[in-house]
């Protein structure tokens, strides 16, 4: 799997909304999913991830802290949500203007697709599981996020 490099961090933070993902028990059940990445004081990006769980009619927000594996023009982290707990956090595709992100957990049953709006068009789409199919992942399996209105946090 190819990681992306010249990635530019400061351009990368921010609101990102996640389109698709494959499935895991820290995000089922929910939709109107976003991802919010800002500095923090020690050099690493402080990650609020935020979800709808319609069925418990409630927000669902985790706060958590990613670093750089190597150098910060790679875009490889290491990700914690729990404690000394660390995932891979790995960006492996992104277009020019940092609209669309393709990521990549520590193997190939975590994949996201990200995007500065809540939609994408299909040819963006198509694109971004193309990518994901050619590094193996099983598109077929991934859950196509809701993004709408809801109630307020």
């Amino acid at each position: 799997m190819k990681i992306v490099d010249n990635f530019q961090l400061p351009r990368y933070l921010g609101t990102w909304y996640e389109i698709a993902r494959l499935d895991h028990s820290f995000e089922r059940g929910l939709d109107n999913v976003t991802a919010n990445y800002s500095p923090r004081d020690d050099g690493g990006v402080k990650v609020i991830n935020r979800g709808y769980n319609a069925k418990k009619q409630q927000w669902q927000e985790s706060i958590g802290k990613a670093y750089f594996i190597g150098s910060p023009q790679q875009a490889s982290l290491k990700v914690s949500f729990f404690g000394p707990f660390y995932g891979g956090y790995n960006v492996i595709d992104l277009d020019d203007e940092y609209q669309h992100a393709l990521i990549a957990g520590p193997n190939r049953e975590y994949l996201w697709i990200l995007s500065r709006t809540p939609t994408i068009d299909n040819q963006t789409r198509d694109r971004l599981v193309s990518v994901a199919k050619h590094y193996g992942f099983p598109v077929e399996e991934l859950i196509w996020v809701k993004q709408g209105e809801l109630p307020p946090l």
